[in-house]
């Protein structure tokens, strides 16, 4: 008996140490979205190595008009993307093989409205979220059980304008986001500066409606744009294009109250400037944000862990022009940087300690990328 204990001691580390190396891959895909305008032709996907930060190339998928935002059904079976083509937009669905990195189409619907910009998600593959940033609609999307998307099953159609009348002429929604819930979705509007707020029930022919209040403003002329949640699901941060600055919000069931809006500018810079994408780190502790035109910058925040007040901790160039996205692998060690107007792909390692990034890498030449997405690689 005595015997038996002991190899089930010995044995027992031994399964912990399996349990843990299988929750904490080594390797990951990168899907990104890119123009086709130029060098592109759709959407390509990398093997992206967590211990080192190299990627190297797995497949590609060509004939795809301007898949300039992608997403992953959380099952890893299926990538869906906006077509940003003009006033007929369209969402194309893809079949996912993770182990080869290969995508296969499926169908394609119309995104309900003009240059579709944005598209996510619910966790149960019920709908997918469009934001069509020239007609200012929010569309919803079946998901049918084999991937494949039917029509828009409702559209919001966003009204007003802002002060500034060559950008805020109209509406121009440019984020659908599920809350972490999915009782609520976000979307911004630059249009409007508005970030509004509506009511998700998943099984409803209609599944939105608005909240109340329904939306939050931020200062005219600001042009919201992109939004994160705190790690503790407490907080909800806004970049906004225009402004070049992020806000940060508590959140409590739908509702939102501004605490704090920090610059990402440096002192006295007066150039054209415009805010991109924003992402936290996987352990929650650092917010960073990207800024474009004669800045090409990733702004570096950390995050207080009980009020979610941010406070700057670092600048740095991207390396490239135009930094429309970037993303933090899983683990957290490496920033991938995507300069859509320099046809390049920097890395970037993070230091887990103080948030600062330092480029590791040469440029990977990829035509417009303009969308990064880290996905299991089985």
């Amino acid at each position: 008996m005595r015997k038996f204990l002991v190899i089930i001691s010995l044995l027992f580390p031994v399964a912990i140490y399996a349990q843990h190396k299988k929750t904490a891959p080594s390797t990951y895909d990168l899907l990104i979205g890119t123009y086709t305008k130029g060098k592109s032709k759709g959407i390509y996907v990398y093997r992206f190595y967590v211990q080192s930060g190299h990627m190297a190339f797995l497949n590609e998928i060509d004939g795809v008009d301007n898949p300039s935002y992608l997403t992953v059904s959380d099952d890893n079976k299926f990538v869906y993307a906006v077509n940003e083509i003009g006033k007929n937009g369209e969402v194309s669905a893809f079949t996912f093989d993770a182990k080869q990195g290969k995508l296969v189409f499926i169908n394609k619907q119309s995104s309900g409205g003009a240059d579709p910009c944005y598209i996510s998600e619910d966790k149960d593959s019920k709908n997918v979220f469009i934001a069509n940033y020239s007609s200012g609609t929010l569309a919803v999307l079946p998901v049918k059980a084999d991937g494949s998307l039917g029509a828009p099953s409702q559209l919001v159609q966003d009204e007003g304008h802002g002060v500034n009348k060559d950008r805020q002429e109209g509406p121009h929604v440019h984020i659908a986001q599920l809350s972490p819930d999915e009782k609520y979705l976000l979307y911004s509007d630059l249009g409007t500066d508005k970030l509004n707020i509506m009511r998700y029930h998943a099984s409803h022919p209609q599944p939105l409606s608005p909240a109340s209040p329904a939306f939050v403003s931020v200062k005219d002329g600001e042009g919201p744009r992109h939004i994160v949640f705190s790690n503790d699901k407490k907080h909800v941060y806004l970049i906004t294009e225009m402004g070049s600055a992020v806000h940060a919000f508590d959140y409590d069931n739908g509702k939102l109250k501004e605490t704090q809006s920090v610059t990402l500018l440096a002192d006295g810079f007066k150039g054209q400037t415009a805010g991109a994408a924003i992402h936290i780190s996987p352990d929650g502790k650092f917010l960073y944000a990207s800024n474009r035109l004669e800045t090409n910058e990733i702004s570096v925040f950390a995050i207080d862990q009980e009020t979610g007040a941010l406070t700057f901790v670092q600048r740095t160039s991207t390396a490239g022009k135009n930094p429309r996205d970037f993303a933090i692998d899983p683990s957290g060690s490496f920033l991938v940087v995507a300069n859509q107007d320099s046809d390049s792909i920097f890395v970037f390692k993070i230091d887990k300690n103080s948030g600062r990034i330092y480029r590791i890498s040469t440029a990977i030449e990829i035509g417009n990328p303009v969308c990064l997405k880290f996905t299991a690689a089985e």
